[in-house]
Order: C-alpha cells, then structure tokens, then sequence
C-alpha cells in the first residue's frame, strides 16, 4: 500500500514537472517573438517585466521615438502602466496629478487604469512641453553643458522629469540653476542619458490634450 502511495506521488510529481516546462517554454517564445519586435513592447511584457527580475531595456528599438519613450518609462516605471510611487506618481510615465490636469485628465484612478489614455497622454504632455521650450531647444541644442551635449531629445525628457520651466532655468543659466526630483535625479542627467533620439514627429502644441491626440 505505501509502496503505490509511494509510485503515485512520483508519477505525480513528474508529470507536473513536465507541464510546467512546457508552459515555461511556451511563455518563452512569446517573449522572444516580442522582444524581436520593431514596434513598441506589449502591455504584457511590461507588466512581467517590472514584476519579476530586473530585464534590460530592449535595443531594437534604437533611437527611434518609440524607443525614446520606452526607455524612459523604463527609467520611470520600469514600464508598468499600474505602478504608483510613494510620492504619488502615477503610471508607465511616473505623471503627478497636477501635470495630468493640465493635459485633460482629472480622474488619476481612470488614467491609471487606463494604458491607451497613458500613451496619449505622454505625447501631449511631449507636445505641450516642446512648445514651451520651442525656442530654447532652437536656442541650445547641439551645445554642450556641463559636459553634457545638448539635445532636443534630453530637452524633453528633462522637462517631463523636472518641468519645462525648471528646463528654461537650468539652460538659460548655462546649467548653474539645477533642479534634482525626490530620488535625486537631476536634468543633467537626463539630458546626457536621454541624448539624441528621434523626436522631430512630437509637433509643438501650446493646447494638447490627452483626449485629443
């Protein structure tokens, strides 16, 4: 009798090994068919890979502009649309309320939900913040600040971290006003770590708003 009890077990034991490898191997190659993908990363993907293990951020992507803002949601979230720090910010982007208000959005418990309406609302806020910056990124780019090059790409990722108007001050003063948010990342480093991505497809738009884009 303990001797079948012992085989049953065993038997059990094996076939839930072999089930297991073969869904690991399965969820495998829907990670690699994504990851070999030229266009932006799945929800899905974002979601596993914030949760699990720190991954790298995907090169295919290049310097494109959907590989800017993955790498910076990267740098925010991780990538995860569902996150909310212990500051508050919310989302993929890492967006405060009051910055969402002023693209539209007034429900953060909606937008959090809500991916389709977190992509958009990253290219108005991108929109809005490279028309208040129009002619300072006409002004500085292609200079180099505190060692840093200067690019209209850094421009606006240091803008969504620290504020267009902080931006104005830091390269107005030749990168002596400076600005660091509450994890202690500054707009010189966001400048040199966000430097020459394709951004010329974000048109200028004093009154973008997430619901229109």
């Amino acid at each position: 009798m303990i001797k079948n009890i012992g085989k049953f077990a065993l038997l059990l034991l094996i076939c839930t090994l072999l089930k297991f490898s073969v869904s690991s191997k399965k969820f495998a190659n829907v990670i690699n068919s994504e990851e070999n993908s030229n266009t932006s990363i799945s929800i899905s993907q974002q979601y596993f890979a914030f949760n699990t293990k720190p991954l790298d951020f995907n090169p295919n992507l290049g310097k494109s502009f959907v590989g800017f803002k993955e790498a910076l949601a990267f740098k925010e979230s991780r990538g995860d649309y569902f996150v909310v720090n212990k500051f508050g910010y919310l989302g993929k982007y890492q967006f405060g309320k009051e910055t969402l208000k002023m693209i539209g959005i007034y429900n953060p418990n909606q937008f959090l939900q809500d991916p389709e309406l977190q992509e958009k609302a990253f290219i108005a806020n991108a929109q809005r913040n490279k028309w208040i910056l129009r002619r300072d990124i006409k002004r500085f780019n292609g200079m180099t600040i505190n060692g840093v090059l200067v690019t209209e790409s850094g421009i606006l990722a240091a803008a969504h971290l620290a504020g267009p108007g902080s931006v104005k001050k830091y390269l107005r003063s030749y990168g002596e006003t400076g600005f660091k948010d509450a994890f202690g990342t500054s707009i010189q480093h966001y400048m040199k770590k966000f430097s020459g991505y394709d951004t010329s497809s974000v048109k200028p738009n004093q009154k973008a708003k997430a619901t229109t884009v």
